[in-house]
């Protein structure tokens, strides 16, 4: 299932990163590893941010895509399942809503 990832990095260790020229390193070898169907950077709440759609097969491929995130930069990660229209269509809101009205 697709997933949106959002990371908040703090300053540091991330600063420390960046001047000892290793932060581009290790976010492009975090990238490679992870593959995101999509990767985006940028701000979130005055930090660095990411913000990535993956595919997860399944709850126990989480830790692979927190881990290098909280490893390497002491960073917050939040998952939210996410559906294309296609998958709304087939959700059967119309028979929750009669069921649950």
């Amino acid at each position: 299932m697709k997933m949106l990832l959002t990371v908040e990095i703090p300053h540091e260790p991330f600063n420390s990163l960046v001047k000892s020229g290793k932060a581009g390193e290790t976010i492009g070898h975090i990238l490679e590893t992870l593959k995101p169907e999509l990767a985006y950077f940028t701000e979130q709440d005055g930090k660095r941010g990411g913000i990535f759609v993956i595919n997860v097969q399944s709850s126990s491929d989480v830790p692979s895509f927190a881990e290098p995130f909280f490893l390497n930069f002491q960073a917050d990660c939040k998952f939210r399942i996410l559906m294309s229209p296609e998958d709304l269509k087939k959700s059967g809101l119309e028979e929750l809503g009669k069921k649950w009205a």
